[in-house]
């Protein structure tokens, strides 16, 4: 059964996805599906709802480089192109890093990186605080479908097969954020 969340519910919403739980939250743009990107159960249950082949990859979605630094492989990344990167962050900007051995090979799918953002929307840092880690981060959307600008939308698309929805605003980005490779700069989305 869906269960709705409001921001003042935000230790609630985290429970039930440290419980295995998939809840869609709003990020800067679109309202994302999330869940422990340790818990393959989960993830396989987002896939599923997204009907996404699981070839292919997420974001995760983090409040501070605390969370995601043990996903980047440090050695592999010039100190200069890491400090570029945190000067883009908290912001509406995804990076893809070589990955270390924590990253689980089911969120990078068949790509050899990790693509990583550290959130300058408020609602979406405070869920990762909250629940004490990066969470995993894709639009809330059938695969095909037109990503969610609403928490409505959200129940339209998945109804009781989603298990929660942190209903808060979007942020003020008009599209979902720009991923760029962090050792090429090359960009991969636009």
């Amino acid at each position: 059964m869906l269960r709705r969340f409001d921001l003042g519910q935000l230790d609630a919403a985290a429970a039930l996805l440290r419980s295995g739980g998939v809840l869609a939250y709003p990020t800067e743009a679109v309202y994302g599906l999330g869940c422990d990107p340790h818990d393959r159960r989960a993830f396989d249950a987002l896939f599923a709802l997204k009907q996404r082949p699981p070839t292919q990859g997420v974001l995760l979605i983090a409040a501070d480089f605390g969370q995601i630094e043990r996903y980047i492989d440090l050695a592999a990344v010039p100190a200069d192109v890491l400090a570029q990167v945190r000067q883009s962050w908290p912001g509406p900007y995804t990076w893809i890093f070589p990955r270390t051995a924590e990253v689980p090979d089911w969120v990078a799918g068949g790509h050899a990186g990790i693509a990583l953002r550290i959130t300058a929307h408020g609602p979406s840092a405070a869920l990762c605080r909250a629940f004490g880690g990066a969470l995993v981060s894709t639009s809330a959307n059938p695969h095909g479908e037109p990503s969610a600008r609403s928490a409505q939308t959200v129940v339209d698309y998945f109804g009781d097969a989603l298990d929660g929805v942190l209903d808060a605003p979007l942020g003020e980005q008009t599209r979902p954020s720009t991923i760029r490779d962090a050792l090429t700069g090359a960009v991969i989305r636009a």
